[in-house]
């Protein structure tokens, strides 16, 4: 006799709670690659990036630089004041995406759920890439999850991140994030003035992540174990259609394909994601306390040495 429907999604719903436990209890193993970071050091050294920056009123402040080798047979770290911690500005975007994602695997919202947008969350008044169609998001508008998931992350949309992250509840992520051992990486702000924040988040320290966490997150991306293979793939999908092209991408041949996430706010200038050209694989984690006019062009020599000796590494490798 089959089994009725409801029991059948409990036993689907139970199935997939498993597997994300098993995922978050058996992280890939990620060991520093001594040659690699010797390498590393030089290049951000080299471009004048391991300096302390003054950022203002946040003080002076390092980069937080971090990749890992996916070519071989097992990832290879490497970094550069990797546990620095920093504000991330917008690349925390792609960790709220994560709690989202793995709450619609759960069965507790959907990809075509609709979201009402209420203020004070829509905050954007000109849109962070003016060429794409899609409108502002106004009070009183009526959308899916999808498509904000999709508006927060590829062209970087504030009023989307802000009504996804009241979806998904800063405690939540947070909960994820410490489940995968990246304590002090936190969501504690939203995209808006601390005046219109929630009673609890008034006065607490602005959003921080560090080069390390961001590139083991990517990591879990790549070896789908970010909750499990849907949640991976989909944010997979998402950073893969990423719509500013101006950071670390500047520095990759065209035929490369990059799932990142950028960010850039006053003194920040970042950007995160996975490199796959056909021949050589790698994650590259990018915090740079610097304003973009003076980041773009560093980020891009950055970008071209590090895949110069990805390449190289690979020669080597091969021989």
């Amino acid at each position: 006799m089959n089994a009725p429907l409801p029991t059948v999604r409990r036993l689907l719903a139970t199935a997939l709670l498993a597997a994300s436990s098993a995922a978050a209890q058996d992280p890939p193993p990620l060991r520093t690659d001594d040659a690699l970071t010797t390498a590393m050091t030089g290049i951000v050294a080299g471009l004048g990036l391991d300096a302390e920056f003054d950022t203002g009123e946040d003080g002076m402040e390092h980069i937080s630089f971090a990749v890992v080798d996916l070519s071989g047979t097992e990832p290879r770290f490497a970094g550069v004041h990797a546990d620095t911690f920093i504000y991330p500005a917008s690349v925390y975007k792609m960790y709220v995406a994560a709690e989202v994602l793995r709450q619609v695997s759960q069965g507790r919202t959907s990809l075509t759920a609709p979201v009402i947008v209420r203020a004070p969350n829509d905050v954007d008044r000109t849109k962070e890439l003016a060429w794409d169609p899609r409108p502002l998001l106004r009070d009183g508008d009526t959308v899916t999850v999808a498509y904000l998931l999709d508006l927060m992350v590829t062209r970087s949309d504030n009023s989307a991140a802000n009504c996804l992250i009241d979806l998904a509840r800063r405690e939540n992520i947070n909960a994820m994030m410490r489940q995968y051992g990246w304590n002090g990486s936190e969501v504690t702000r939203k995209f808006l003035s601390r005046r219109f924040e929630d009673s609890a988040y008034v006065k607490v320290r602005s959003t921080e992540t560090c080069a390390r966490h961001a590139a083991e997150f990517l990591l879990r991306i790549h070896t789908n174990t970010l909750v499990d293979p849907w949640v991976s793939q989909q944010m997979r999908s998402l950073l893969g259609r990423q719509l500013d092209t101006t950071k670390l991408q500047t520095g990759l041949p065209a035929r490369a394909m990059f799932y990142h996430k950028t960010g850039w706010y006053a003194s920040w200038t970042h950007d995160a994601g996975i490199v796959d050209d056909g021949t050589v694989r790698y994650i590259i984690a990018c915090f740079l306390p610097l304003p973009e006019a003076r980041a773009l062009p560093l980020m891009r020599r950055l970008a071209e040495q590090v895949h110069a000796h990805f390449i190289e590494r690979a020669r080597l490798r091969s021989k």
